[in-house]
């Protein structure tokens, strides 16, 4: 099985409420099974919701608390952040997953490069630092 972020299966659960359906990924995984989550909405945020960035660091940091998770309306939504990875790994380890596809750039699902203030910054999301933590293999596409 893999975790895979809901809106690369075409659920939409963006922030904006629309998907981001990746229909090469889900061809190159059609024999396997596929656990579809949304972090945010995992985390009790609703759909559509303000869009969010961390500041200060990057979901590492978010995690030792060095860093928040703030979305455009100035709102701090760093614990819905963290209750949602927590409850992506708590799924994954439940189910025994260990590999993950995820959104890339995201502030949950990013990997190697997020969103900050309109430009790609270097970071990791919440959800995957959290998952990476915890020896999930995370790819992001």
């Amino acid at each position: 099985m893999i975790l895979i972020s809901g809106c690369l299966v075409g659920l939409e659960c963006r922030y904006d409420g629309t998907s981001e359906r990746n229909d090469p990924l889900l061809e190159a995984l059609k024999d396997r099974s596929l656990v579809p989550v949304c972090p945010e909405q995992f985390g009790g945020l609703p759909t559509p919701r303000a869009r969010a960035e961390i500041v200060g660091g990057d979901g590492h940091d978010v995690l030792a608390q060095r860093a928040r998770v703030m979305d455009e309306t100035g709102r701090d939504v760093t614990l819905p952040f963290i209750k949602g990875a927590k409850e992506a790994l708590k799924l994954s380890q439940l189910l025994g997953i260990k590999e993950a596809y995820l959104k890339r750039k995201s502030p949950s699902c990013g990997l190697g490069a997020i969103w900050r203030k309109g430009q790609l910054v270097q970071g990791d999301g919440v959800c995957t630092a959290l998952l990476s933590k915890n020896g999930i293999k995370v790819t992001c596409v």
